[in-house]
């Protein structure tokens, strides 16, 4: 198969500077017949051996880096999609001002390599026995960086990160709403890439003059990370970040130059955008014994989606980490919401798009973070699940955890997070109970709005991530949304997601349905609470929610 490059060249504003891809190899690898090809190279140098000694390479493996909100982890897999070994580091979260989240992209960069060779040693394999590399990340936190040096102009602006709601607000208020969502499938919201990437350039001085003159580059943490990874040689994203811009018409799938002009953002900064399962680069000499091909990226929540094999149409995924994020498959055609929910490419593999529905909460494990490093409630976060056990209900509290605004169905950006229902005998596991069943309260009511819309409930509701280790939410969840709920073996399908897609990308996987077997369920959650008790409490949870709403809902 030929180099897959899908994306209307008309549409791709920016080049990696000029040079040829192949012109990064250094002997490894190119592209031909779905798979990465040794060639020889007379300046290539011989990798070290690693101390095999017989010269042998089990070229089987995958190292997968899974770049979040609060830390990045890398994992490699073997061809069964087994984890190996793992490493894992934080990265400090800034408040520089109310309503604002930011990041260090270059700490996020730094930790990205150490957990990468850190999780390599841990398997006790080296850079011969990696067959590529796959990337994902947390989507819509954007950053600015400079295309000679690869410094940033300015701290990552994070996802959760509400600045710009005025702007956002003003914008919707001018009418370009409906033309916005008609193109990207997304709500004009704080919550996406270009208002953010916007306020860096407006707010840094000289950056506008900077990107206009082609100085700058722009992305999420995606193409930042790959932009290390390849020594400053490549600028390039995948379609699911990019789709997550404000920036990217999904229909034609590519950057939407008029889009471009309504918020301000120079096309000339963007990356170039392609498959999940391209061949983006290779890492730079010295990074690892051997230039590795990177053939795998995705955002984090697509990522899961491919993890979780949800590949038929009709099937669902949910993800508890910061937030929670359910993507409904729906086919090969974009499917419009009419409960504001976002219509958003799943994938595209082999040239061939997937989309879904999706709707975004923003506080799941951030609103269990609150009660360990906010309140000081709980020491620890699995000690929620001893909390919410000890009690039978959580005594008619509810907690809204509107801490960076409702996502959907409500996109409420100035709702703020409130608890109802105190009394004097209100104690701490009622607190921890009530968090968590607004994990599960916030879930039914995704579902509820994909149901709204066409769909059927979902035979089974696939999740994963931190939260879903935890036994009696599970069980909740399936309780109040009367859907089971399946659990894989491994909870980290994210880095999953990025370890099959670069491994499709250098033919470890043939296809998609060869991934289905890879998959292993641990446990399932079947429902059960009656229908009178279900109906109270959802009852209870909506008219707090109701309270919670800001005179600015919809912004």
């Amino acid at each position: 198969m030929a180099v897959r490059c899908i994306v209307d060249l008309g549409c791709l504003q920016s080049l990696e500077k000029g040079r040829s891809i192949w012109s990064l190899a250094h002997g490894f690898p190119r592209w031909g017949a779905n798979k990465w090809r040794r060639t020889a190279c007379p300046h290539a140098r011989a990798p070290p051996s690693c101390g095999k000694g017989d010269g042998t390479i089990a070229n089987d493996h995958i190292l997968a880096i899974d770049q979040g909100t609060t830390s990045t982890r890398s994992i490699v897999f073997d061809a069964r999609g087994h984890a190996l070994a793992s490493a894992q580091v934080e990265h400090i979260q800034h408040y520089p001002g109310r309503d604002r989240v930011e990041h260090d992209a270059m700490e996020i960069w730094k930790n990205a390599l150490d957990t990468a060779r850190q999780a390599l040693a841990a398997s006790g394999l080296c850079a011969e026995d990696i067959a590529a590399i796959g990337i994902a990340n947390q989507r819509e936190t954007s950053v600015v960086w400079d295309r000679d040096t690869g410094e940033p102009i300015h701290n990552a602006i994070v996802w959760q990160d509400r600045r710009s709601a005025a702007a956002c607000a003003q914008m919707v208020e001018d009418g370009h709403g409906a033309g916005v969502t008609a193109r990207t499938g997304l709500l004009i919201h704080p919550y996406f890439s270009a208002t953010k990437i916007a306020w860096i350039l407006d707010n840094v001085p000289g950056a506008r003059e900077r990107a206009e003159r082609g100085d700058l580059c722009a992305g999420t943490m995606d193409s930042f990370i790959l932009w290390h990874l390849t020594g400053g040689q490549v600028h390039k994203t995948d379609i699911t970040n990019a789709s997550r811009t404000m920036l990217f018409d999904i229909h034609r799938q590519c950057w939407d130059a008029e889009l471009c002009q309504l918020f301000g953002i120079p096309m000339a900064i963007l990356p170039a955008v392609h498959d999940n399962d391209h061949a983006f680069g290779t890492t730079a000499p010295g990074l690892f014994e051997r230039p590795v091909p990177i053939a795998g990226m995705a955002g984090d929540q697509q990522a899961a989606l491919i993890g979780q094999t949800c590949f038929e149409v009709g099937s669902v995924k949910a993800t508890y980490g910061t937030g929670c994020f359910m993507l409904l498959h729906t086919g090969d055609r974009p499917v419009t919401s009419g409960h504001r929910l976002l219509t958003t490419p799943a994938y595209r593999i082999a040239g061939r798009t997937a989309y879904a529905l999706e709707g975004s909460i923003f506080a799941a494990g951030a609103a269990v973070k609150w009660l360990r490093d906010g309140v000081g409630l709980i020491e620890r976060a699995g000690d929620t699940q001893a909390l919410a056990q000890s009690v039978p209900d959580s005594h008619g509290v509810y907690m809204v955890p509107a801490f960076a605004g409702l996502g959907a169905p409500h996109w409420d950006a100035g709702a703020r997070g409130a608890i109802y229902g105190l009394t004097l005998d209100t104690r701490p596991a009622h607190l921890a109970r009530a968090t968590l069943e607004a994990v599960a309260y916030q879930t039914l009511d995704l579902i509820t709005a994909m149901r709204d819309d066409g769909g059927a409930m979902p035979r089974v509701l696939r999740i994963d991530g931190g939260m879903a280790a935890n036994d009696w939410l599970c069980q909740f969840i399936a309780d109040v949304a009367d859907v089971p709920v399946d659990r894989p073996d491994d909870l980290e399908t994210t880095a999953l997601g990025a370890a099959f897609l670069a491994g499709l990308g250098v033919g470890l996987w043939p296809d998609l349905a060869s991934l289905a077997h890879v998959r292993r369920r641990e446990r399932a959650f079947q429902p059960n609470m009656k229908a009178d008790l279900r109906a109270a409490r959802i009852e209870g949870w909506h008219d707090a929610v109701a309270r919670t709403r800001s005179r600015q809902a919809g912004t």
